[in-house]
């Protein structure tokens, strides 16, 4: 049953990444068929991260009242209706519309099962389910490109997908049942049921009461892991989009080479969480948090060398990728340690919702930024994101140590930061 519903949710993690590389990859073809400015990728873009925001904020309330097997299984639904709406919409209008249902699957999906994984199982999964997620953003430009040359059109790349969606919808449906059976095994320093259940894991995600928005941000450290998370997130999106450009314009490389290292930053993500698996329970999260943001900070060091040949800053670049590997992850698995497994659900909806504001808003702000100053501070604002996420972490581990310090006093029901115990498995 165990081993069951854990492939079904490694299968899950490479379905959420399957749609998030479509709209970059069919566009410069989408918009011409669509008869659109370019630019209007953006307001797509602006709609899903939109609803994304907002069903990652409701994640909690709906996983309490509905539980996590079946709010996966209707976001996934949702999703692929609304890839299926794609591959059937003639006009720009029609893709803004679909666009609503395919953020709000994505963001409730998203947020119940990261805090399902944080709760029932090891560090090691938390890191391959998440390298998974990266082989679905890789696997769907290829879809978008046979699509294309193959002559059955972009539509058919939304199709395709949407499809693959559905059928894991179906997979979803039957195994409801399956979600509240596996028994988790909480770390120490959570606030634990009397059965030795943590609160709020049972089938339904029930069992204590809802934890409102205000009072989710009430809980100390949480605002640190919220401004943490969207540095992370600023960072990678930022790096995804503008290093190319960087470094064509500022480093003399070729396009064609450029190319290639901006897509090993993201193969060095999905390639970096897939190796830290195996050491993850051995490590910990706060020391895969505070390692990978000093990688990153290494080879943003690199990319700014001002040296004569350009093989620093691709270095660099590689090494950057490795460092995020590990960041996202660990800051997804050690919330409820962090805060209490009765507040994870509502805490990671939260976070879910800055991760994608930050990477909704990082990359035209740089693109703003870069108009004005030019692209040569590319690697400066990396370092500045790289300084916040790194402080603001390091800030919330003292307050969860000094927490920890102070053992008489006991966890503050359902509002306190909980021990500093990295789970171990």
């Amino acid at each position: 049953m165990y081993s069951l519903l854990l492939a079904i949710i490694y299968v899950a993690f490479v379905s959420l990444g399957l749609p998030d590389s479509l709209v970059g990859a069919g566009w410069p073809v989408m918009h011409q068929d669509l008869g659109v400015p370019v630019a209007f990728a953006g307001i797509i873009t602006m709609i899903i991260a939109g609803g994304t925001i907002l069903s990652s904020l409701a994640s909690e309330r709906m996983t309490r009242r509905f539980g996590v097997g079946v709010v996966t299984a209707v976001s996934v639904g949702l999703t692929a209706a609304a890839l299926v709406g794609f591959s059937v919409s003639g006009s720009f209008w029609l893709l803004c519309l679909w666009a609503v249902p395919y953020g709000l699957g994505a963001g409730a999906v998203d947020a119940a099962l990261n805090n399902y994984v944080a709760l029932h199982f090891a560090a090691r999964h938390m890191n391959w389910l998440h390298s998974f997620w990266g082989l679905g953003a890789s696997i769907s430009p290829f879809i978008m490109s046979y699509a294309i040359t193959s002559g059955l059109g972009w539509s058919s790349a939304y199709r395709i997908v949407g499809l693959a969606q559905a059928v894991l919808t179906f997979v979803l449906i039957i195994s409801i049942p399956l979600w509240g059976k596996v028994r988790p095994a909480p770390p120490a320093g959570t606030d634990a049921a009397p059965d030795g259940q943590p609160s709020g894991a049972g089938p339904s995600g029930g069992g204590h009461s809802h934890v409102p928005l205000a009072t989710a941000l009430r809980i100390p450290g949480v605002v640190l892991i919220l401004a943490a998370f969207f540095a992370y997130c600023a960072l990678e999106s930022t790096a995804i989009l503008w290093a190319s450009t960087y470094l064509v314009t500022d480093r003399g490389v070729e396009d064609a080479t450029a190319a290639a290292f901006a897509s090993l930053f993201l193969l060095g993500i999905t390639g970096g969480r897939f190796l830290a698996g195996f050491f993850a329970d051995h490590v910990g999260d706060k020391h895969l948090i505070r390692g990978g943001f000093a990688a990153v900070g290494l080879g943003v060091l690199l990319i700014a060398l001002p040296a004569g040949t350009p093989v620093p800053a691709l270095v660099g670049l590689v090494v950057a990728g490795l460092g995020c590997a590990p960041i996202y992850p660990a800051i997804i698995h050690s919330t409820p340690v962090n805060f209490g497994a009765r507040n994870s659900q509502a805490v990671i909806g939260i976070q879910m919702a800055a991760a994608y504001t930050g990477s909704t808003l990082a990359p035209p702000t740089f693109g703003v930024l870069s108009t004005w100053a030019g692209t040569w501070i590319f690697p400066l604002f990396l370092a500045v994101l790289v300084a916040l996420g790194l402080l603001m972490s390091e800030r919330l581990n003292r307050l969860v140590a000094r927490r920890a310090d102070r053992p008489a006093q006991g966890p503050t029901a359902g509002t306190g930061v909980l021990g500093t115990a990295e789970r171990k498995g």
